[in-house]
């Protein structure tokens, strides 16, 4: 059987399958985008914004079947697909209109006299290997800034998303991307390992596990090659005692159950003050014992599949340890009976260090609820993790905020409202949330030759 197949979360039906590419299809598909490389780079910036604003533009015409599509694959609730199309388009177009300014030459001031000067420009052949949990907008992060900057993009995509992999080559296809500009590649990790050591390739950016991120680290790190790594996260929700309670369970319930609880930043541990505890266990059990679990091709869904069998087992087995020793299932607990990878929306308190969910990122629809005395046991908590992503403070006091904020260990903080994502706004972590920044104008510095320039008279 093929490593690339959809098989539909919803109903569990394989649906089709697509070959892997061979030895002599990887090479071919180096030597494209290697070749590509060296016009591309020299391509006139307007042209490369001319070219991200023309796939913005398919991708807003093709929106309902691009959603379709994911929503097949794995399993996002159709009225999600459509936004991730709409978050997808903004990168494009965000890119295509700052490209230019980001790439501006900058000047240094030179002490010993004379006029010096910081050039950016492409490095060459970046290798892309992306998630199954944002198919498209994953993507964009990666590919906008880095085909803007001049690099030339191979795509190697999750082995269950062939269908939008394959979609989003033919819009680079269709926008009139340059033969190997952009480059989908149905590889085995086994490939992937030749095609980071190969010496036509200048980095690699993954986002995913924190496994397979320490797998391709190693290997990148043995050939001297550059990474961006976005990988787990356990985001902590802060809620103090002089929040907005109503306000932060809805916001709590939407950052932790949207795309199914699959997302890195959502809102996995609530830690919240004993003041306030009761108040907010009692709206946010009922905002989760009111979502809307079924089909996700139907609009009203809000909560979907998880995105394969096996998802729904690791999950089912980290939340029956926790049960198994003591913890409190206050919604939820469960798979559901019939068919497709269905996981009953969860809410469970008394997790202790013991247990698999105190420690484990949980990726599915399953919230953790704790509760603390005071700011620095709050603080404490946060940061008792070893990831570092995001994470949410909900206080009506904005200078106690920002002083929480300075003490988190992670790489982005939001203040009363859930860890999101914008085209100008960074993402990215610390710890073992991963390495480097994606979006924003950080997202072009990355994989960029910052070529200095000096001269005289």
């Amino acid at each position: 059987m093929s490593v690339y197949a959809v098989t539909n979360p919803a109903t569990g039906i394989l649906e089709a399958t697509y070959p892997t590419a061979g030895d002599a299809d990887i090479q071919a598909a180096l030597s494209r985008a290697d070749a590509a490389f060296g016009s591309w780079n020299t391509t006139p910036i307007a042209t490369r914004a001319a070219l991200l604003t023309r796939v913005a533009d398919i991708y807003e015409e093709r929106r309902d079947e691009l959603a379709a599509i994911i929503t097949r694959e794995m399993g996002k609730p159709i009225f999600q697909s459509g936004k991730e199309i709409d978050i997808t388009v903004s990168i494009y177009r965000y890119y295509a209109a700052n490209g230019e300014k980001f790439l501006a030459d900058e000047e240094l001031e030179v002490a010993a006299g004379g006029t010096a000067l910081i050039r950016k420009e492409g490095v060459g052949v970046l290798l892309g290997i992306m998630p199954w949990n944002f198919p498209y907008y994953q993507v964009a992060r990666f590919a906008a800034p880095n085909l803007m900057n001049g690099n030339t993009i191979l795509l190697k995509h999750a082995p269950q998303c062939p269908e939008s992999a394959l979609a989003m080559e033919q819009i680079f296809t269709d926008a009139g991307a340059p033969m190997g500009a952009y480059v989908n590649i149905f590889a085995t990790n086994g490939q992937v390992a030749d095609i980071i050591a190969d010496d036509r390739v200048q980095g690699v950016s993954l986002t995913g596990s924190e496994r397979a991120g320490s797998a391709v680290a190693e290997i990148a790190g043995r050939n001297l090659k550059k990474v961006v790594l976005e990988l787990g996260g356990s985001d902590p929700f802060l809620v103090l005692e002089d929040a907005n309670v109503a306000r932060a369970a809805k916001q709590a319930m939407m950052g932790r159950f949207g795309n199914t609880g699959q997302a890195c930043n959502a809102a996995k541990r609530i830690i919240v003050d004993e003041l306030v505890y009761d108040e907010f266990v009692d709206s946010f059990t009922g905002a989760v014992s009111g979502i809307k679990v079924g089909d996700p091709a139907h609009p009203e869904t809000f909560l979907g599949p998880l995105s394969s069998a096996a998802a729904r087992e690791g999950l089912a087995a980290q939340v029956q340890d926790a049960i198994d020793k003591g913890a409190t299932v206050l919604v939820g607990g469960s798979v559901l009976e019939g068919a497709g990878s269905f996981f009953a929306p969860t809410v469970l308190a008394d997790v202790t260090p013991q247990m698999r969910a105190y420690t484990e990122e949980l990726f599915g629809p399953v919230a953790v609820l704790y509760k603390v005395s005071g700011d620095e046991e709050a603080v404490a908590l946060a940061n008792a993790s070893a990831y570092g992503l995001g994470a949410s403070i909900q206080t009506e006091d904005m200078d106690r905020a920002h002083g929480i904020a300075r003490q988190l260990e992670v790489g982005m903080v939001s203040i009363n409202q859930t860890s999101g994502s914008a085209a100008e706004l960074p993402f990215g972590g610390v710890k073992r949330s991963g390495v480097g920044r994606e979006l924003g104008k950080y997202g072009m510095e990355e994989f960029v030759n910052r070529k200095l320039v000096t001269f005289r008279g």
